[in-house]
């Protein structure tokens, strides 16, 4: 599992989307991204989260952030997902969870006192230039759009 840290160039990526479009970090050069690790699509925590960005996303946009969200599931959970809340950004199928490692978005979860591995939500902010400027750790899930514009950890 990488440990990131804040100046650290972004690792590389590629991945498909929901229509099976292949993404990747270059997609964004120059650009500002916010690349969100989830657990699962269509679960309250994630639904809230992924519904926060898309009520905030013209606001996002203007102050120079383009988003993307990442999680195990395949692509056409991603299609359902997007297609019920109406989401206007990308969802990345990271079946083989190479994005997830590379992030350090995997690893040991606790739940009711029984430890197991899984996607530990996490969301990067990355520069134009490919350096992580921002994490969180814990995100807010309701308020996470403030989160990243107010530089709330």
């Amino acid at each position: 599992m990488s440990t990131l840290r804040i100046g650290d160039k972004a690792p590389a990526f590629e991945a498909v989307d929901q229509d099976g479009n292949p993404i990747s970090l270059q997609d964004y050069s120059g650009k500002k991204l916010v690349l969100y690790f989830y657990p699962k699509d269509d679960t309250p925590g994630c639904t809230a989260e992924a519904c926060n960005l898309r009520d905030n996303y013209t606001l996002l946009l203007k102050k120079g952030y383009e988003i993307v969200g990442v999680s195990a599931d395949d692509e056409r959970s991603h299609k359902k997902f997007i297609e019920k809340y109406v989401l206007p950004f990308p969802l990345l199928a990271d079946k083989d969870k190479k994005i997830l490692m590379a992030y350090g978005a995997w690893g040991k979860k606790n739940l009711y006192g029984k430890e197991y591995d899984g996607i530990l939500r996490t969301t990067y902010v990355i520069s134009e230039k490919g350096i992580i400027e921002k994490i969180f750790s814990k995100v807010d899930t309701k308020n996470h759009t403030e989160q990243i514009l107010g530089d709330r950890s």
